[in-house]
């Protein structure tokens, strides 16, 4: 049996990727910090994925973990995922999100090498490496020049892809562009903006606080970015990849479209802006360019702006009318 490991997989990425693999008949296994393995959903959703207690930043655990996956494929989602947290605590994004996949890519090699078997790692890169990009699209020329602690940390997660694969390693990086679904936490401006709406049209709220509405980004649907992975990691050859719609939509235009979703045409009433919601250094736009992605794995989106954000809307709606008992 075709054995993954997936680091990160209790978040909204690794859960879709287990529920997928586990589907495809593999045997999953999944890194999950010690702390969050009774609090883990993913037990419902995917009971046969095998968790492991683990920590990026501990190599022991790390060697441990890697040896009882015995994995064919190795997904790293683990890792700082909030740019602004990143800011708050650069050292531990550096320590978890860079650091952490220089341990788990050694560990990986190390399997490889004792076992005589190839693995192959996809890395969960960002586009929040190229920072403020001066062109758009971006592909996978684009240089790097990221401008946050997050996109620092992920670009040498980036890089370090590129160095194990001139070693001799199937390694991959997925240069991920925004990607969405109901299973995004609140604290993430798309789904704050989805549960607002559907809350705001039941009476149960009367405002919603964001901050800069004019950025710009690319934003598909998470179970498409994770089919590009896939494709990615079983491909003949290994090569970097950015993983995006090739649209981008303001965040006011997310915010008309929820709302919209929700039932509500004027909007603008029940949304403030409050420039303690901008984040430091926050690029203008971020759009990317899936040509190759396209040419190599054939790989699309499937899923179009307002239908993704319908979707949300509708799993709010019904979340919040069923916990309201509406």
């Amino acid at each position: 049996m075709t054995s993954a490991l997936i680091t990160g997989i209790t978040g909204q990425d690794g859960g879709y990727l287990a529920e997928r693999l586990v589907a495809e008949g593999y045997e999953v296994h999944g890194l999950v910090h010690p702390g969050d393995l009774a609090r883990s959903e993913l037990s419902g959703r995917c009971p046969d994925a095998v968790l492991h207690g683990g920590d990026l930043t501990d190599d022991a655990s790390l060697a441990r973990v890697v040896r009882a996956a015995d994995p064919d494929e190795v997904y790293n989602f683990a890792g700082i995922s909030s740019v602004s947290f990143s800011w708050e605590r650069p050292v531990l994004t550096a320590d978890v999100t860079a650091l952490g996949a220089a341990r788990l890519l050694d560990q990986v090699w190390q399997h490889q090498e004792r076992s005589g078997r190839p693995v192959s790692f996809v890395q969960a890169s960002s586009a929040e490496i190229f920072g403020d990009a001066q062109v758009a699209p971006q592909d996978e020329s684009t240089p790097l020049r990221p401008n946050t602690p997050y996109g620092a940390a992920k670009a040498f997660a980036h890089q370090l892809v590129g160095v194990y694969r001139g070693r001799g390693m199937h390694a991959v990086s997925a240069i991920l562009y925004n990607h969405e679904s109901p299973r995004r936490p609140p604290t993430f401006v798309t789904r704050k903006i989805t549960r607002a709406a559907a809350r705001i049209s039941l009476g149960l709220d009367q405002e919603l606080v964001l901050g800069n509405l004019e950025a710009r980004r690319d934003w598909g649907w998470a179970p498409d970015y994770i089919d590009a992975m896939i494709r990615a990691a079983r491909h003949q050859q290994a090569l970097d990849y950015v993983i995006a719609t090739g649209e981008a939509h303001s965040v006011r235009d997310f915010v008309a479209s929820a709302f919209h979703e929700a039932g509500i045409e004027d909007w603008e009433p029940f949304v403030r802006t409050d420039p303690a919601f901008v984040r430091p250094a926050e690029a203008a736009l971020q759009l990317g360019d899936p040509s190759l992605a396209r040419a190599e794995l054939g790989w699309a989106p499937s899923v179009s702006f307002d239908e993704l954000v319908g979707r949300m809307v509708a799993a709010d709606l019904a979340l919040v009318t069923g916990a309201a008992g509406v």
